[in-house]
């Protein structure tokens, strides 16, 4: 079993890349442009490496991927007012999380439909399905690639290939702490009190996802038994879209 997992060297991608490793004693790529902190992943599971900037997709016109499994989880965020949003950020960001998964789906279905086996997991968000303010950006890409998944669900479902989204709420990452820190400063609150009401207002679980348990949704969906699930997204997000 072969994998590849973009954003690998830390938080949901690193979580992810251990699980399939040990679930399936798969040989995973972690591809992230932190090369020292992707490799200190692979070789922590036995794995590959690739430093890549996936914002430069220009790099992945031409490739072709020989992968079971796919789990694009690269992604970053900036918050402005859209009428002050950065125009190259906006761009940026959308190549990372919309163009690069999509040119990374292109190269691997080839040899996923030569096999009659491929799962394609994709890290979404809640705000996959749910926006929020000063984040245009982020928002309109976590929904692009929601669309594009389903997408690639049709196109595969008669080849052995699946397309899913995991949606998970805030998870307790490097990205997510930091955005913690800013708002403590901001709003003059300690650490917990921004988590239950500013991050989990609207969230019924009151507390951070932990990337492993984004992790184990990604395993079983990788398994032959999640073989008739595609074109779904799950939402792990504390109850906030039920609201």
């Amino acid at each position: 079993m072969k994998a590849l997992v973009t954003g690998g060297a830390s938080g949901i991608g690193a979580a992810c890349a251990r699980a399939l490793a040990e679930q399936y004693a798969a040989a995973v790529v972690v591809a992230d442009r932190d090369g020292v902190a992707a490799k200190s992943v692979a070789n922590e599971i036995g794995g590959d490496a690739w430093e890549v900037d996936l914002a430069d997709v220009t790099v992945l016109e031409k490739l072709r991927l020989d992968a079971d499994i796919l789990v694009n989880c690269a992604g970053v965020q900036n918050v402005a007012p859209v009428e002050s949003f950065p125009p190259e950020t906006f761009r940026r960001m959308h190549r990372l999380m919309v163009e690069a998964p999509f040119l990374l789906m292109r190269a691997a279905l080839p040899s996923m439909y030569e096999r009659g086996f491929g799962r394609i997991i994709n890290i979404s968000s809640i705000h996959g399905t749910r926006a929020s303010a000063y984040k245009s950006a982020y928002v309109s890409a976590k929904h692009a690639l929601e669309g594009l998944s389903k997408v690639v669900a049709l196109e595969g479902g008669s080849r052995g290939v699946t397309s899913n989204c995991v949606s998970p709420g805030y998870v307790r990452t490097p990205l997510v702490e930091n955005q913690i820190a800013d708002q403590a400063r901001l709003h003059g609150l300690d650490h917990s009190a921004v988590v239950a009401d500013v991050l989990l207002a609207r969230s019924a679980v009151k507390q951070l996802v932990e990337p492993e348990e984004v992790a184990a949704l990604v395993a079983w969906l990788a398994s032959a038994q999640a073989g008739s699930v595609s074109g779904a997204s799950f939402t792990m997000d504390g109850g906030w879209s039920a609201s």
